[in-house]
This record gives structure tokens, C-alpha cells and sequence, in this order.
């Protein structure tokens, strides 16, 4: 694992952990839930920057990015439920997007009660991979049930099309129950599923992977910090499921009314260079920027990546 770029040094940050009570996830699961999501700044700041993560992963991904933007923003990272510190699902039924959408509408409910807002507020959004379908589902929202509307959009690897090949590989690892001796064993082991986030060094990668674990219930060894359950839903889904979804997805992303940001790993096999040209013509006509060496999906700790989010959000 190596870089090329200097990640950001601003390490003395850190974030507030929070939590947020949301409705059960289906008629058949109507208990409550709490989201856990980590608080940067300051929390009477009604400019609001909402970073989700992807499939697996959990808010403490965005530490480098969150630090950076913490002086302009209030940036606000949850652990997707069944993800980091928020509980998981009775039901795996309830690990679908409509969920997670329904949790980030409680989230904004709770944040603008915190800022004393009385209309809706204005709030920019980075979405990696599930976080931008998510973000997503959530633009199609009136004001008026979502208490937001989005200014700025960053899409970070993700778009209307979804390559099979990519949800498949991803099925083969997901869920596997796992234990490790080490946090450093378990980095090694995430590593060899991981290349596709592209260079890192070995202090970097540590980094990410170290909110991933928590301690095994009996105390012998590490677990990854999230529900197996999250695959069952995710390996249902099929080529014919994935296309049928693309249509909706290209309208709803078509309508958005926000400026967007897409970011791309050149060698990514989930978001495809002809769907990424899509979005720069069609809809919003995102801005696209790409990076070399990297595939599915750029982690946002290096200076490199950071800026292009820095300038489209400061501009």
C-alpha cells in the first residue's frame, strides 16, 4: 500500500457521537431504531454537510474530509442502521434504501429542531456508493416531508447503472462471518477486498479499517462492526432487478435540481465510464472528475480528493 498524495495533517478534530430515534423499518418490524452519526463543527451551524457511506463501511470514513470542512459546515457522518454504532434490524427485509432514506429524514428533523430552523434548510450532501443512492432517494422528497432541500451534491463513484459484475463481486464477501486476532490482521484481510480503493499507506488503511472492528463478544479477537444480515437483501438482487432499478434511477436523477458533483476511480467496475458521461450530459449535467489508479470507490483522505470537494462545495 502506497500514496502518492500527503493526506491532510488537521488530525486534532475530533467528532461527538450522537444519536438519532427512528421508526421501524417495516409493518412487520415497528420498533424504533437508533442511528448513531458522528457531529463536526459547530452544532448551531445551519450549513449542514450530510456524508454517507457505503454498503459495509460506517461515518468514520469521512474523518479527513470532516475535519477539513468542520470550520464552514456542521458535517454530519451516520452509521447507516446495521452499520458502527447503530443498532441492527430485527428484520433483514428492512436493509433496503426506503429505510435508510426514512432514517435520514428523522436525522434532518432532529437537526433542524437543533439550528431552530422554521423553513426548510439548505444542506449539501457527499454520498459514496450506497451513500449516493441514498442521497438519491432522499432528493425526491418534497421540502415539506424531508425539511431539506439539496444545494450540492457530491455522487462519489456511484450513479443510475450499477455493473452486475461489481454487485456480484461484492455478494461474494459480504456477510462472511469473520474473526480476527488483530486490528492489523483484520486490515490485511479488508485490504484484499478493498485494492479497488486504490493507493494507501499502511498508517492510512489502519485508519479506515480500525472503526470496522469492535472486540468478539467472548473477548477473543476482532468482528467487523456490522450486521451479516446486510448481504441477505443485497444477493437477492439480479441483472433483470438491476436494469428494471436503472430507469427509475436515471429519472430521479434526472430531475434533481442541485448542482452535482461526480467523482469517479478510473477503474472502477461498479460506476462504468459510459454511465458517468451520461450524467455529464443528461439531467444536472454533473461535473466530473476522475482519478488514476483508483477503482471502486475513492476514500476522500488524500489531498487529491479532498479539493475538487472543497472547491465545488466553497464555490
Amino acid at each position: 500500500m502506497t500514496s502518492q498524495n500527503q493526506q491532510p495533517t488537521n488530525t486534532a478534530i475530533e467528532p461527538v457521537l450522537k444519536y438519532v430515534t427512528c421508526p421501524g423499518a417495516s409493518k412487520t418490524d415497528p420498533q424504533t431504531h437508533r442511528m448513531g452519526y458522528w457531529s463536526w463543527g459547530d452544532e448551531q451551524n445551519p450549513r449542514i454537510l450530510l456524508c454517507v457511506h457505503g454498503l459495509s463501511r460506517q461515518g468514520r470514513d469521512f474523518d479527513t474530509l470532516a475535519r477539513e470542512l468542520s470550520a464552514h459546515y456542521q458535517v454530519i457522518c451516520p452509521d447507516v442502521v446495521g452499520r458502527g454504532v447503530s443498532d441492527w434490524l430485527a428484520e433483514s427485509t428492512g436493509y433496503q434504501v426506503f429505510t435508510y432514506v426514512s432514517d435520514m429524514v428523522a436525522l434532518m428533523q432532529q437537526l433542524r429542531a437543533q439550528v431552530k430552523a422554521t423553513e426548510p434548510l439548505d444542506i449539501d450532501w457527499v454520498g459514496t456508493s450506497m451513500g449516493g443512492l441514498i442521497g438519491l432517494g432522499f432528493s425526491s422528497l418534497p421540502p415539506e416531508v424531508s425539511g431539506v432541500r439539496l444545494r450540492k451534491f457530491v455522487l462519489n463513484d456511484v450513479g443510475p447503472r450499477l455493473r452486475i459484475e461489481a454487485l456480484a463481486r461484492i455478494g461474494e464477501y459480504l456477510g462472511q462471518p469473520m474473526r480476527f486476532e488483530s486490528e492489523q490482521q483484520a486490515a490485511d484481510y479488508l485490504w484484499t477486498i478493498s485494492t479497488g480503493f486504490g493507493p494507501h499507506t499502511p498508517e492510512q488503511w489502519l485508519m479506515l479499517c480500525k472503526p470496522l472492528l469492535k472486540a468478539a463478544p467472548d473477548g477473543n479477537g476482532w468482528v467487523l462492526r456490522y450486521d451479516p444480515a446486510i448481504a441477505e437483501p443485497f444477493k437477492t438482487m439480479t441483472a433483470e432487478s438491476a436494469t428494471s432499478g436503472e430507469a427509475m434511477l436515471w429519472q430521479v436523477y434526472e430531475a434533481l435540481k442541485c448542482q452535482v458533483l461526480l467523482l469517479r476511480g478510473k477503474q472502477s467496475d461498479l460506476l462504468d465510464a459510459e454511465t458517468a458521461q451520461g450524467m455529464v450530459t443528461r439531467g444536472p449535467k454533473a461535473k466530473l472528475v476522475e482519478f488514476d489508479g483508483v477503482g471502486h470507490a475513492p476514500t476522500l483522505i488524500t489531498a487529491e480528493q479532498i479539493e475538487p470537494i472543497r472547491s465545488f462545495l466553497m464555490s
